[in-house]
This record gives structure tokens, C-alpha cells and sequence, in this order.
């Protein structure tokens, strides 16, 4: 049988193979946090969101617990998210500049937006283990949307990447190459892109500027 997007998403959503994860979700979704005690929160697995057919996609961690585990969109909801979203408006892939819920009407056209695991993990902290169990999702999502130039956020994101190139038979580089915010890597017809993350901790102390994002989006546009 043919796999599509809707069915990647479909079986993303259903997904329940790591109980940590699943365990630490529904709770937060159950207990909410003061700020959101009137909303439903998703609770659920979170799928990417954007362009179907994108030049660039950008793989990040994972959701965040009161961000897309409340809001049920991947980068949608937190800090994190309204750098990014910021960033890509300048960019020219966002219809919007902020990513506040699903129904918010924001567009991403050029652009696809993911994660390297789909469930918010406690402390924000996935294990290698969970990752691996999360990594044929990513391997589908790469496999069916065909991107130029993929942008992994993190170092997290970044091993994801390169080991779902490399089980996906793209010719990874040996030794691997190692993150680094701006590096540069041809992997067959893809070019992997490093960026630091867009977390508190990199945006409040000035590791990760505006520019400095801006700098590596651009130059995804410039190579896709």
C-alpha cells in the first residue's frame, strides 16, 4: 500500500511504543499548567506541519510540554516556537510571524517543519533509545516530502538527521560529520544544515541571535 502524509500522521498520532513518553504527556495534558487550566491540551504524539512538497525541512528536538503537546502543532505554542515561526516569516516561508494554535490560519509555503521525536519528553529530554524508536517516522516524512536541504536544530536533531539519511541508504559521510552551528554538509541530493536550537537557554544568554538564524534560513533559500 502507497504511504502518504495522512497516513504517516494518522499512524504518528496513534503511536503509543514508548511508555515514559506517553506516561509524561498525558499527565502534563491532564494537570496542565495554571496559564492554559481552560484548555483542552493535544496530549498526543505531534505530527510536522507545513509545505507537503517543501524545499527545506527543519527537524528540531521534540514538542514541548505546554507548547505543541498543548497545542497539537509541532513549534507551536512556546518560546522556542516563536523564534522560529519569527524567523521564517522573515525568511518568507511563514504567512504569519507568530504560531499560536492550529486553527491560527498560519501557512508555510517552501518550508515543512518536524521533529526527531513526536512526544514532549520529560525534562525535554528524549533518550537515544526513544529517538531510534521515533526515527522511521522521520525517515517517512523525509522519504515522502523529497526536501532539498534539511535544517537540523540542535545536535539532537542533527544525529537524528544523519542516521535516518544513512538507514535510508543516502551517502552519509564517514566519519559522521559533527554539528556545529552553520555547518554544511553535501549528503547526496539533500544538504544538511546545522543551527543551534532555538531554546531559552541559547536565545536568553545570546548564543542563538535573530541573525544568526536568519543567516542559516537564508542560506537554506539560497541552496534550495
Amino acid at each position: 500500500m502507497r504511504d502518504t502524509l495522512r497516513r504517516l500522521d494518522a499512524d504518528i498520532v496513534a503511536c503509543r511504543a514508548c511508555p515514559r513518553l506517553v506516561e509524561w504527556r498525558e499527565e502534563v495534558a491532564r494537570t496542565k499548567r495554571a496559564a492554559f487550566a481552560d484548555e483542552d491540551y493535544w496530549g498526543r504524539p505531534v505530527t510536522g506541519f507545513g509545505d507537503a512538497h517543501p524545499d527545506v525541512l527543519i527537524v528540531g528536538l521534540a514538542p514541548a510540554a505546554h507548547g505543541a503537546n498543548r497545542t497539537g502543532r509541532v513549534f507551536t505554542g512556546d518560546r522556542s516556537g516563536d523564534w522560529l515561526f519569527a524567523a521564517l516569516h522573515r525568511a518568507g516561508y511563514a504567512s504569519q510571524s507568530l504560531s499560536v494554535s492550529r486553527g491560527d490560519g498560519q501557512v508555510l509555503t517552501g518550508a515543512r517543519v518536524t521533529a526527531a521525536v513526536r512526544c514532549a519528553p520529560p525534562e525535554n529530554k528524549p533518550t537515544p533509545a526513544e529517538r531510534d524508536q521515533c526515527l522511521p517516522f522521520l525517515q517517512r516524512e523525509i522519504a515522502l516530502t523529497s526536501p532539498r536541504v534539511i535544517v537540523a536544530l540542535g545536535s539532537f536533531g542533527w544525529a537524528a538527521v544523519l542516521k535516518g539519511l544513512f538507514d535510508l541508504r543516502f551517502p552519509v559521510p564517514r566519519p559522521r560529520p559533527r554539528f556545529g552551528h552553520g555547518a554544511e554538509v553535501e549528503i547526496g541530493p539533500v544538504t544538511l544544515l546545522g543551527c543551534y536550537h532555538p531554546s531559552q537557554q541559547n536565545t536568553f544568554t545570546g548564543r542563538l541571535t535573530e541573525s544568526m538564524l536568519d543567516q542559516v534560513l537564508m542560506r537554506a533559500r539560497a541552496l534550495a
